[in-house]
């Protein structure tokens, strides 16, 4: 897989306890790589990461904490950062908008600076979200030239991360200049609802779902009529790899912002998917929360078309198929306290193969 080159790569992956680092954490320990993970500790009860039970290094330690950080990076010398370490959910920048801030823009530079200061760095793959767009709520998707915006404060920080992420590869890792002042590769990466077995963050659809279910109670529902792009987990992480694989090869058009989202077939109602998920797990029961809810955005759609043409990726599983893993994951947990992530994981590789996708052979 991505020809290969990532076995013996120093790589380091900031957030690797939360829900998306821990299966990046699980392909990149597949794919032969030497792995340490810069990251607070998992925080669920029960997490993805500990259940796994991976083979790699991994400091708990604060974004924000700028000399442990810097110590981190120094001492470890990394190839490559991919940086997913976040404050991640809407709701909780609300109540808590300063830490989302704080950790989300001023963490993001402050992994720019640590990895500036050491000569190793060959790439740095910076995972944002699609929310770091301005919202018009339009039918059309945002393409990586649209502004960046947020209502929020969670949204707001991640187009100040894209802001920053631009400044940075203009100011000190500028591709023209590749190989001359520098010998680093930034890019970064935009994704849409994120999906899969191992999430359990609070006021997340999945996750509220199965925990509402395993308890035999109905899960409270704010917006059914809401429209998100939908896809697993392992195909945002195909994509960042596959951009992680370009930057060390120095290919420098690369360096620039992407999106990595689902096809149009899968950006549904938030209904919906209750409706496809209880075709799996019938003991799924809901109802709709008719009071007064915070903003959250109505309709989000990301235009793809850069990342299908230029990087040559594209999904591998339809809508049909995310829900029936992720859902599958949950139940056989629940019920027979087992986790279906290595299977997953397989499973996935032999249908990527299947469909001709490009990164692996």
């Amino acid at each position: 897989m991505f020809n290969n080159i990532y076995k013996d790569k120093k790589v380091l992956i900031t957030g690797h306890t939360g829900f998306k680092g821990s299966w990046l954490s699980l392909w990149l320990k597949n794919l032969g790589a030497k792995v340490l993970g810069y990251s607070l500790n998992p925080p669920t009860k029960p997490n993805h990461y500990e259940l796994l039970n991976l083979d790699i290094n991994s400091v708990i330690g604060d974004i924000r904490d700028r000399d442990k950080l810097f110590s981190v990076v120094k001492d470890f010398k990394p190839d490559i950062v991919f940086h997913l370490a976040a404050q991640p959910l809407v709701r909780y920048s609300y109540k808590n908008p300063l830490e989302t801030l704080e950790t989300n823009i001023i963490g993001t530079a402050n992994i720019f600076e640590a990895c500036k200061k050491i000569d190793t760095v060959k790439a740095i793959v910076n995972i944002t979200s699609d929310k770091c767009y301005e919202n018009k709520e339009w039918v059309w998707g945002y393409r990586e030239t649209d502004p960046m915006g947020g209502y929020d404060p969670y949204s707001a920080s991640k187009g100040c991360a894209e802001l920053i992420t631009s400044s940075y590869r203009n100011s000190f890792f500028n591709p023209k200049e590749y190989g001359k002042k520098h010998n680093t590769l930034l890019a970064s990466a935009r994704a849409g609802n994120v999906i899969g077995g191992g999430d359990w963050s609070i006021d997340r659809l999945i996750p509220d779902i199965v925990k509402a279910t395993a308890k035999n109670e109905e899960v409270l529902i704010r917006n059914p009529k809401a429209i998100r792009p939908w896809q697993h987990v392992l195909e945002p992480l195909s994509g960042y790899l596959l951009l992680g694989q370009k930057l060390l090869e120095g290919l420098i058009d690369f360096a620039d912002g992407w999106n990595f989202g689902p096809d149009d077939s899968s950006i549904i109602e938030v209904e919906k998917i209750i409706q496809l998920s209880r075709k799996h797990w019938n003991s799924i029961r809901y109802k709709i929360n008719t009071g007064e809810n915070l903003h959250e955005a109505k309709l989000l759609k990301l235009d793809c078309s850069k990342a299908h043409y230029y990087l040559k990726w594209k999904p591998i599983w339809n809508i049909e198929k995310t829900i029936e893993k992720t859902i599958k994951w949950y139940k056989t947990f629940y019920e027979k306290k087992e986790i279906l992530t290595y299977e997953d994981f397989e499973e996935y590789i032999k249908d990527a193969k299947k469909s001709g996708a490009v990164w692996v052979r």
